[in-house]
């Protein structure tokens, strides 16, 4: 990598090893909380849960996150690639599905490190807002059995207004039809390799979701789409008066609709019920598990 950080589309040129980028982060990983999660797609966390290991800092930062102190680097700790390939063995010892790698793109250097150093032996998940660059997807391709991008905004408008980035779906477009390629496995139901695109359905955006599934159908591609309704209140959203509230479930319907009309067999959709507090990990620093 040079001195001057460009892994990712915002290309924010930061000389990492002084100082942060965009995303929050200096050059050495940082990673928030690790351990089983129970609440991906079925065939993700199957039965024992996926292995994941959430790691501090965004470049995107979209102001409802979820994650909110992870993205804004207000938490966590360093670890070297030796340690991160010592957490690898330990969620295996602890009977994970997978290895799941949550918003990691910033320290892509490290992650290979890593992956020179320890191959896991259970499939490995990208876990991504998919604000990537193709090149780095590249590089990350021979260590990655699942891709699971998340592919947020389809108005530049509407990418604009939640991220300050215009270029969203540019970028995101190409990155999720370079990982949708990746064909899907299973082995009584747990999935061992392929790409699931998730989808957020956001209040007063269901248009915005309408044309994102028909993008995604466009595509003719093996991935699986995961429509979700999961959407909370959360981030800084005091000047967003459209977000202070959950989706309706007409809001959802009409995404499910149009994907179920658009002719999407691989689809996950989720009970409206899930849009609770409840399933969002629990990332203080004395909480021990993820939930």
């Amino acid at each position: 990598m040079s001195a001057q950080c460009n892994l990712c589309p915002v290309r924010c040129g930061a000389e990492r090893d002084a100082a942060p980028g965009r995303c929050g982060e200096k050059n050495e990983m940082r990673m928030v909380k690790y351990g089983l999660h129970p609440y991906e797609e079925p065939c993700i966390s199957f039965r024992k849960g996926s292995g994941t290991v959430f790691f501090s800092g965004c470049a995107l930062k979209c102001v409802f996150c979820q994650n909110f102190d992870l993205s804004r680097s207000r938490s966590g700790e360093e670890v070297s690639p030796q340690r991160l390939a010592g957490i690898f063995r330990e969620l295996e010892e602890m009977g994970a599905e997978n290895i799941n790698l949550v918003t990691a793109s910033h320290f892509l250097p490290k992650l290979l490190q890593t992956f020179s150093l320890y191959r896991p032996k259970i499939p490995v998940v990208y876990n991504t807002h998919a604000y990537e660059d193709v090149r780095a997807l590249r590089a990350l391709d021979p260590y990655i059995d699942i891709w699971l991008p998340d592919l947020k905004y389809f108005s530049p408008r509407v990418s604009e207004r939640y991220t300050g980035r215009v270029d969203y779906f540019a970028f995101a477009s190409r990155a999720v039809e370079f990982m949708a390629q990746r064909r899907p496995t299973f082995q009584e139901g747990k999935m061992l390799s392929g790409c699931i695109v998730r989808h957020l359905v956001l209040p007063l955006n269901s248009g915005d979701s309408v044309q994102i599934v028909k993008w995604f159908a466009a595509l003719h591609s093996p991935a699986y789409l995961s429509v979700m309704g999961q959407y909370i209140p959360c981030g800084e959203i005091a000047n967003f008066p459209e977000l202070q509230r959950k989706i309706t479930p007409r809001e959802y319907r009409r995404v499910v609709d149009c994907a179920l009309a658009e002719g999407i067999e691989n689809l996950f959709v989720q009970e409206l019920s899930s849009a609770e507090k409840d399933f969002i990990p629990d990332f203080s620093p004395s909480s021990r598990n993820l939930f």
